[in-house]
């Protein structure tokens, strides 16, 4: 029993900035990887940006220079730092992450989602 709890999301103006984070809690053994994904009224979710457990990141194309992925493993959390935001930016905002909740089971698990709007 995990969950991805979210915050940080909000109303920004174009240019700029919001961190998202996103902490795991219950029965987590070990997190693999982790990462963002968004979601636009009408459009499909598409990826953000991912994290793996040694770190490495990758990112969409749409926000490559803007934005970046990082996590604290201690703290079984992972961060969106969003600059130079854009209205096209504007989404709901999903954490994920590959959880180990006991010995022979892992899955993947999702936040509920916290809304960014960007607009002046």
């Amino acid at each position: 029993q995990v969950q991805l709890v979210e915050s940080g999301g909000g109303l920004v103006q174009p240019g700029g900035s919001l961190r998202l984070s996103c902490a795991a809690s219950g029965s987590i053994l070990s997190i693999n990887d982790m990462g963002w994904y968004r979601q636009a009224p009408g459009t499909e979710r598409e990826l953000v940006a991912g994290i793996g457990a040694g770190g490495s990141t990758n990112y969409a194309d749409s926000v490559k220079g803007r934005i970046t992925i990082s996590r604290d493993n201690a703290k079984n959390t992972v961060y969106l730092q969003m600059n130079s935001l854009k209205p096209e930016d504007t989404a709901v905002y999903y954490c994920t992450a590959k959880v180990q909740s006991r010995r022979f089971s892992v899955d993947r698990d999702w936040g509920q989602g916290t809304q960014v709007t960007v607009s002046s």
